[in-house]
């Protein structure tokens, strides 16, 4: 993927004057920011149907980043503590808003697209809960290397991340190309066919 360098420089004259504000608010209201609210800020400031962050904080849609600054939000944060020192992200707030909410769900499914830290982050998760009730792992790895992300479900089903009586799925794919063939099959399908039918 190339990105040009122009793009970089835009997004960090739009991103620092929220990073200001959110110093401002840590310090003034007291605010802990976690990766999420993070999110859910930019999600706010960005004000753009075109994104699926507008969208998650529209619809009060937590999203979860445990390396949230890895990349180039990473380096724009990086920078902005030189010049403005203060912002403090409080990673363990999220970690334990996503293990309650696991904890409290009566019903537990997780689609994971790609691997890594995403992946292990969630599996443990509902490990918490004693594993989740459905699971559809999508990604290209493969577990010869002893890598999470190529790990088949029977490795989170042995740790009690997913339920012994569940009946996962792990799809070897390009999840860019198969997720979206599956959300057509599925929900969208059932969206589709219901607004036809009335």
């Amino acid at each position: 993927m190339l990105v040009p360098n122009d793009n970089y420089c835009k997004f960090e004259n739009w991103v620092t004057p929220i990073l200001d504000q959110m110093v401002e608010e840590q310090t003034n209201k007291k605010l802990l920011w976690t990766p999420s609210k993070v999110i859910e800020r930019l999600g706010r400031e960005i004000n753009d149907e075109n994104s699926v962050y507008y969208w998650c904080y529209t619809n009060e849609i937590p999203v979860f980043c445990p390396a949230l600054t890895d990349g180039s939000l990473g380096d724009m944060m990086f920078f902005h503590s030189i010049r403005n020192p203060g912002l403090v992200l409080d990673i363990l707030g999220d970690l334990r808003r996503l293990n309650q909410m696991a904890i409290k769900a009566s019903h537990s499914g997780m689609i994971i697209i790609g691997g890594s830290v995403i992946k292990h982050h969630i599996c443990n998760a509902n490990l918490m809960r004693n594993g989740a009730d459905y699971s559809v792992f999508i990604n290209t790895a493969s577990e010869f290397d002893g890598s999470d992300s190529g790990a088949k479900p029977d490795e989170a089903i042995s740790w009690g991340k997913i339920k012994m009586t569940a009946e996962p799925v792990k799809v070897y794919a390009d999840a860019s190309l198969v997720f979206p063939l599956i959300v057509a099959e599925t929900f969208a399908k059932e969206h589709f066919s219901a607004n036809v039918t009335s």
